[in-house]
């Protein structure tokens, strides 16, 4: 018999991923843009030679939940960046970097 604490137990979350939603969407530049009580991040997809680029996906934050998505990213990153320095590159890739802009914030 397993020893869960029970205030642990009722603090988890089950997360339901839909068969569309796992297929996520491709964006190539993030736009990002907040007010005084939440960040407003655009997911792009450019194609080159058009001049029209879509919208593919925006989600919005509260500014709390922002940094928290933040320090994820930070954290990921760090360990990315540890894997590529381990030998796990991916030669495909290499060093590119996808573009990543914003607009200035209005409150």
């Amino acid at each position: 018999m397993e020893n869960i604490d029970p205030n642990l137990k009722q603090n988890q979350i089950q997360i339901e991923l839909s068969d569309e939603i796992a297929q996520g969407v491709y964006a190539n530049l993030a736009v990002i843009a907040h007010s005084s009580s939440e960040f407003i991040l655009d997911f792009i997809r450019i194609v080159p030679g058009l001049p029209k680029a879509k919208v593919q996906s925006r989600v919005i934050l509260t500014p709390d939940n922002a940094k928290r998505l933040l320090f994820a990213l930070q954290d990921n990153i760090r360990k990315f960046d540890e894997m590529q320095k381990a030998g796990n590159k991916n030669p495909a890739f290499g060093d590119f970097f996808p573009p990543i802009g914003g607009v200035p914030g209005q409150a």
